[in-house]
């Protein structure tokens, strides 16, 4: 197994595990925990999450049991003449639509999530206008994202991450919504990693799983009040 190494713009180093050719020391698709996250751009909670929670796992070496995958539609509605209208306003679609065609153009996870970590970041520090420069940072040439933008696919991948969303049984209440292996973690989706160490079953158990404590199962009447910036599902 390859490890390698990458740099954040933020300055967060991550080590990310990579199968070498033969597949010798990587973990099986089949083994690996599913972890869906819906969310929103210039959602304060979904920024949150993915720019100070999500990256531990690329960190810590998590990522090698998780099939992590990327919804960036959240609570958007489509309206009668199929245009797609955002709870945050025009930059939240237009935002919502650069990272789809970027986990487009990038499909490796590892890839995809340095430019989402990027633009969540800009949105976090309420820079999300200067979102281009995420490109320039990563070294990355912005073509692919402009194509998708122009040619109409990136609003394609939209309305196909809308329907994934309404699909969902339970529906989501809000966003960040964290899906594990199906389940949704509802309140409790911080605790993200400890749900994903109680799922896996195989026996390559990472060493970041050792230091975490069995998720606590919360029952309907003792959720406590969300305290957190999510953006609620308007349906419910």
């Amino acid at each position: 197994m390859q490890v390698t190494r990458l740099q954040s713009v933020t300055g967060l180093s991550y080590t990310v595990a990579m199968c070498n050719r033969t597949g010798t020391g990587c973990i099986r698709t089949l083994q690996k925990v599913k972890l869906t996250l819906y969310y929103e751009a210039l959602c304060p909670a979904s920024e949150e999450f993915v720019v100070n929670h999500l990256y531990k796992i690329f960190e810590n070496g998590l990522i090698s049991i998780i099939d992590l995958k990327f919804s960036p539609y959240g609570n958007a509605k489509i309206s009668s003449n199929g245009t797609i209208v955002c709870q945050h306003g025009e930059w939240e679609c237009l935002l919502n639509a650069v990272e789809a065609c970027a986990i487009h153009a990038w499909p490796h996870v590892s890839d995809h999530f340095m430019i989402i970590h990027c633009l969540e970041s800009l949105c976090h520090e309420d820079k999300y206008a200067q979102w281009r420069t995420c490109f320039k940072k990563l070294n990355l040439n912005p073509k692919p994202v402009d194509d998708c933008q122009t040619s109409g696919l990136g609003h394609k991948l939209e309305l196909e991450y809308a329907d994934e969303i309404k699909a969902l049984k339970p529906p989501h209440k809000f966003v960040p919504w964290v899906v594990v292996n199906e389940q949704p973690l509802n309140e409790e989706y911080e605790d993200f990693m400890s749900y994903i160490c109680k799922a896996y079953k195989g026996t390559n158990v990472p060493h970041a799983c050792k230091g975490l404590t069995d998720p606590i199962v919360v029952y309907k009447d003792n959720v406590k009040p969300l305290n957190r910036q999510v953006s609620f599902n308007e349906e419910d």
